[in-house]
């Protein structure tokens, strides 16, 4: 605890980084999606009012709630979209630089939804959803690729679980400004969604003052200078050299291999089991941790992975029992409310804060963007297949639609203790190394499986 008491005083910068990051990345999107529930009666009627205004009627209820439904839904389209266009604005423009201008976006679609109801226009509240859906999805890609680039390898595991606190921070924050004591009513519900645009405003005053990513100033600008420069300034005085050894070693790896896109990822056999992982771990996430970020680097990822999970699906089974038994004994709904809250809380302290920086520490500098750009498309496409097909699973099975996600939880159980190596306190190259040792075991495995002659002479000799 000492230690990491003095890794903080001596890193404070990267820690006031850390918290800017935070602010307008995973809070923001937090923010929005636990905050949007609050004002939605008075949003339906704002746009029965002005439809009755403006085509002297009242509006037909399906067309109401096909309204309603787009203007939640065009949020993780606009997040989509964001994702998507991250890896070539990073490239081009460098990520503080993005997120400085994203910040704009997100103030546009504040300063919309604070005048819609003063200009009655609902068209306006769905612009700028998309808008800020966008700010969300170019956003949050880059909060994670940036806290990953700027920690120390000691610090790694923590710093990218800040990326699942602010997450819960901005959920926790949208429920409570959203009370009806605060800004959940009818006067003041254009100001509740208009809040979000005081973060970026904190975002877009304060980045210029911090530097860009050293790995982004060494491999993408070549400038040795101001990577050292960077450094100093967010670890503190000290010997440096083994994380620019680091870069560079990479760095004369990106030569070989230039930076990859999506479907030379995608294609990479060398980046096969990185990416399996990937769209494994991404699909298992469904809800957030805070207290894993002080654990991960105690315990290590693999380990918060394999435990989290096995006893999520122990849990899973007795939920499906007590909830089939709740009406045969009085007690038993109480025992599958100890159950749900228990299962959340294995959750985050276990998968939910390891996921973030397993992803930081299983691709390189070339692939990484890619990688989050895959990540954030399946999470944002996962919130529509999740509500569109959930309500059907429920009821259809009852009771036992735990079973499905039991299934799910151990086939991913599986394939991290065969392919996920513990990374915990180890370098980007160190990681890549033991990834390239599976490729290898498996194309020994296949050639002693089509020439068993050869293996039995070279065995003998």
């Amino acid at each position: 605890m000492g230690d990491f008491l003095s890794d903080v005083v001596q890193c404070r910068k990267l820690f006031l980084l850390i918290f800017l990051l935070g602010i307008g990345g995973t809070f923001s999107y937090g923010f929005q999606i636990s905050m949007i529930s609050y004002p939605s009666m008075y949003i339906k009627n704002f746009i029965n009012d002005t439809w009755q205004e403006r085509y002297h009627t009242v509006v037909d209820e399906q067309i109401l709630t096909l309204l309603w439904s787009f203007i939640v839904s065009i949020f993780s389209i606009g997040g989509l979209l964001g994702t998507i266009s991250s890896r070539f604005l990073s490239a081009k423009y460098g990520k503080k630089k993005c997120l400085i201008y994203n910040n704009l976006v997100l103030i546009a679609a504040a300063l919309l939804w604070g005048f819609s109801k003063m200009a009655k226009s609902f068209e306006i509240i769905l612009i700028g959803r998309f808008l800020c859906g966008f700010n969300s999805g170019l956003g949050c890609c880059l909060h994670g690729q940036y806290v990953g680039e700027i920690s120390p390898k000691k610090l790694r595991g923590f710093t990218s679980a800040t990326l699942t606190l602010f997450l819960i921070m901005g959920k926790c924050t949208g429920q409570i400004v959203g009370l009806r004591e605060l800004f959940g009513t009818e006067s003041l519900w254009p100001l509740l969604m208009s809040v979000s645009g005081t973060v970026a405003l904190v975002q877009l005053v304060m980045l210029p003052f911090f530097p860009e990513s050293p790995p982004y100033l060494l491999m993408q600008k070549g400038d040795m200078e101001s990577c050292q420069k960077a450094l100093r300034q967010l670890w503190g005085e000290g010997n440096h050299q083994g994380a620019i050894d680091d870069m560079v070693k990479e760095q004369a790896t990106m030569k070989k291999n230039k930076p990859m896109s999506i479907l030379g990822l995608i294609k990479d056999r060398s980046m096969r089991y990185q990416l399996c992982l990937l769209i494994v771990l991404t699909a298992s996430i469904q809800l957030s941790g805070v207290s894993a970020s002080f654990m991960v680097d105690k315990f290590g990822r693999r380990m918060l992975f394999l435990w989290g999970y096995g006893l999520m699906v122990l849990v899973l089974v007795l939920l499906t029992t007590t909830l089939s038994l709740q009406h045969q004994f009085f007690w038993m709904p109480y025992c599958s409310v100890v159950l749900l809250f228990l299962f959340i809380i294995i959750f985050a302290t276990g998968p939910a804060g390891a996921f973030f920086p397993v992803m930081a520490d299983l691709f390189t500098q070339s692939s990484r963007s890619s990688a989050f750009v895959i990540s954030n498309s399946l999470h944002w496409t996962g919130l529509y297949v999740i509500g569109m097909i959930f309500p059907y699973v429920v009821r259809s099975l009852g009771t036992f639609c735990f079973l499905l996600f039991m299934g799910f939880i151990s086939i991913t159980w599986i394939f991290i203790y065969r392919f996920l190596p513990e990374t915990k306190g180890k370098s980007l190259m160190e990681i890549k190394e033991e990834f390239s040792h599976l490729h290898f075991r498996k194309k020994y495995v296949q050639g002693r499986e089509e020439n068993p002659d050869r293996h039995v002479t070279c065995t003998k000799l």
